[in-house]
């Protein structure tokens, strides 16, 4: 798993190699953690489609409807979508009319009141009104348009089914509840860390996890030769390194102490203390992150040894 490559360590292997005949087997995984990895990244991938979809139905809604996006505070929220899908152009809109719209609205959205359906459709006309394009000469561009809400809507309801199948199946761990006493450490990244680490018991020092997470920093030495810029090897599970880097990033962010007052404070202290301190010493801004990410995951493999919360002490 590591990246070293010494002499010593060549021949060491190529010696290994030549005499050892009893390999260790690999220590299987639950089905549990198998069917949790599976989901996580099952949502990880549909999330990449869903981002791609989003980019190209803003593409086409630029050629249509450009000004409509002021119109809901959500572009891609379900009364958003349905209502872009009924009155696609500025002569539908125009045709239908303030009442038109606001009744269509306040019937496929039961949480809002009718004054703030009436408001989105008189924001609706006006924005119709501004459109630069109050004709679309293309009806290609509105099958585009219908067929990327339609995608969006579907890829909604999946994301949906996978959330609550994720939540489910990673409430059955004990896991899951440890590693979101840490700050920074929410649901879906607590879930994704579990299953992409499995049984903890496969690591018997944090080291090999870090080398697992692909964090450990390379080395490069031959005869007299000895590398000095040595990168992080990005070996092992691209996954969890990549949530680990998020859970850093979401870590030493700064957030209100309470709403009422502007003072702000790190969500996790003790890792915005250890982000501080590599930048004092001069560490780049994203060496000090993948710093705090190796200390992050000591942590983490401690919590799940121990099966102790985490203790924000300073």
């Amino acid at each position: 798993m590591r990246k070293t490559k010494t002499d010593a360590i060549d021949a060491y292997h190529l010696g290994e190699l030549y005499y050892k005949e009893d390999l260790a087997p690999q220590k299987k995984r639950g089905i549990q953690l198998l069917n949790l990895r599976h989901l996580t990244r099952q949502h990880e991938n549909m999330t990449g489609i869903m981002i791609q979809t989003k980019l190209q139905f803003q593409a086409v809604l630029d050629q249509i409807f450009p000004e409509y996006k002021g119109v809901f505070g959500d572009l891609y929220a379900e009364i958003s979508l349905k209502t872009l899908q009924a009155y696609p152009t500025s002569e539908s809109v125009k045709e239908a009319g303030v009442e038109d719209i606001a009744q269509f609205i306040d019937t496929h959205c039961k949480a809002r009141s009718f004054n703030w359906a009436l408001e989105r459709s008189e924001k609706f006309i006006g924005a119709a009104e501004r459109n630069p394009f109050q004709s679309t000469l293309y009806q290609s561009l509105l099958v585009s348009l219908n067929m990327y809400i339609d995608l969006l809507q579907v890829y909604h309801q999946q994301l949906s089914t996978l959330e609550r199948e994720i939540d489910e199946l990673a409430a059955q761990l004990e896991e899951y509840e440890l590693l979101q006493s840490i700050p920074g450490i929410g649901e879906k990244i607590a879930a994704t860390i579990i299953s992409e680490i499995g049984e903890i018991d496969r690591f018997n020092h944090p080291k090999k996890l870090v080398a697992f997470a692909g964090l450990d920093p390379s080395v490069f030495e031959s005869g007299r030769f000895k590398g000095t810029k040595n990168h992080i090897t990005k070996r092992g599970s691209a996954r969890l390194r990549h949530m680990l880097y998020t859970a850093v990033r979401c870590s030493i962010r700064d957030s209100r102490k309470k709403k009422t007052t502007p003072e702000t404070i790190a969500r996790n202290k003790r890792l915005r203390a250890f982000y501080d301190l590599k930048r004092e010493e001069g560490k780049p801004y994203k060496v000090a992150i993948i710093a705090c990410a190796n200390k992050l995951l000591h942590w983490i493999y401690a919590i799940l040894k121990t099966k102790t919360r985490f203790q924000e002490t300073m």
